[in-house]
């Protein structure tokens, strides 16, 4: 990543720079943090990760998805740097497919010139392709067993992972983490000489928000305090009136209106949990029937049992594999519907296999409709946009 920026002429030098780390609310904070530096008078752009339906859905430019020419543009630019870069590496080694994407996000917000980019990691930090910024303020937002195959088998690990991007005398910002996790981000404060900042203990009770769910208070709460750090004291009619405007597409979104149906990108134990906690807050008193397909790196058993409270049975598919390859997780395979089924009748859920991806969306919106109940697809974020083209726009 460090010879492929430098090919580039280190674009990530040419704007200011929030860096996002965490396991759990790392898109829902970027996307925040830039809304309010946005109404704030800061030119911003994002870096994203994943997307849903679209590659370009990863750069943000002032709000806005970038146009398919700049995108074009950044990408044919960052290839070629690519291909020259690959050519000086060993045997078996190449830029990666996330390593261009990162790069090409660089290029589209210096070549837009803004001011602030407000970068998500991928996966991690030490070693994530995003760790070539010289970032201002990092975030982390929280810590969870997740990805434990390349981050560590504990929290503390895991976190030692994402703390390593922070640089010299700049600024954390950190979210709702445990009392081991934030003894390891005050000794990584106190070895580089940043200044630590937190969200209060209680969030603001009247502000009002578009999103929904406590959790998603909790990340406005954190991004308001990381836009704080960056700026200086914030407007607090113009955080009010981000709160009611910030949309965050896949997290508890609603995509189809008869009966209501839901998408969420909630992927592992935490953001089940997290899930499960809002889930009251939109049913209007009616009861969930889920879709769910999984990636087999995940833990589903967690996943499952986290959302055992508030669900009525679950649809299990399968994510599609040419959804995978085209979304950069080749090596990856979605866990097998009967095996759904087993982990979620073991925590006392009603379960059914439906391997086609679109026959069990289809199912679980049946399911809703008969009941009288909403309808909700989850567990992993290539569910997301086949669902949105199922269930349809919200009515």
């Amino acid at each position: 990543m460090h010879r492929l920026t430098t090919a580039l002429g280190m674009p990530q030098h040419r704007f200011a720079s929030i860096h996002v780390v965490g396991t759990n609310g790392k898109s829902s904070v970027t996307r925040m943090i830039a809304a309010l530096l946005e109404a704030h008078g800061v030119s911003t752009g994002t870096c994203l990760s994943p997307h849903v339906s679209r590659w370009s859905e990863r750069i943000q430019i002032r709000g806005s998805d970038i146009g398919p020419g700049p995108f074009r543009e950044a990408v044919e630019r960052t290839a070629q740097a690519a291909a020259n870069v690959n050519r000086t590496l060993g045997d078996g080694e190449e830029v990666t497919q996330f390593e261009v994407a990162t790069a090409a996000a660089f290029v589209a917000l210096a070549g837009a010139r803004v001011e602030c980019g407000v970068i998500e990691a991928g996966l991690g930090g030490r070693l994530d392709a995003t760790n070539v910024l010289p970032s201002k303020v990092a975030v982390l937002t929280s810590v969870g067993l997740d990805h434990t195959e390349w981050l560590g088998d504990t929290e503390e690990q895991i976190a030692a992972e994402k703390l390593a991007v922070l640089r010299d005398h700049s600024i954390l910002a950190l979210g709702r983490v445990g009392p081991e996790v934030r003894d390891l981000a005050m000794a990584a404060v106190a070895e580089h000489g940043v200044r630590l900042v937190e969200p209060p203990a209680a969030e603001d009770p009247d502000l009002e928000l578009r999103v929904a769910g406590g959790f998603q208070r909790r990340n406005f709460a954190l991004a308001r305090t990381a836009a704080d750090a960056y700026l200086g004291e914030l407007d607090p009619d113009r955080v009010a009136a981000v709160a009611r405007t910030v949309a965050v597409p896949g997290r508890l979104e609603r995509v189809g209106g008869d009966p209501p149906c839901f998408i969420d990108a909630a992927h592992n134990p935490a953001g089940a949990a997290a899930l499960a906690e809002a889930l009251p807050e939109v049913s209007g008193g009616r009861p969930f029937f889920a879709c769910i397909g999984m990636l087999d790196d995940k833990d589903a058993g967690g996943f499952l049992g986290a959302l055992a409270p508030v669900v009525e049975t679950v649809v299990c598919s399968e994510l599609p594999a040419d959804r995978l390859r085209a979304s950069a997780r080749p090596g990856t395979a979605s866990i097998p519907a009967e095996d759904l089924v087993e982990l979620a009748k073991e925590h006392g859920i009603e379960a059914l296999a439906v391997p086609d991806t679109r026959r069990a969306l289809s199912a679980c919106r049946d399911l809703a409709e008969r009941q009288g109940g909403t309808a909700l697809a989850t567990g992993s974020h290539y569910l997301l946009g086949i669902a949105r083209s199922v269930w349809g726009p919200a009515r």
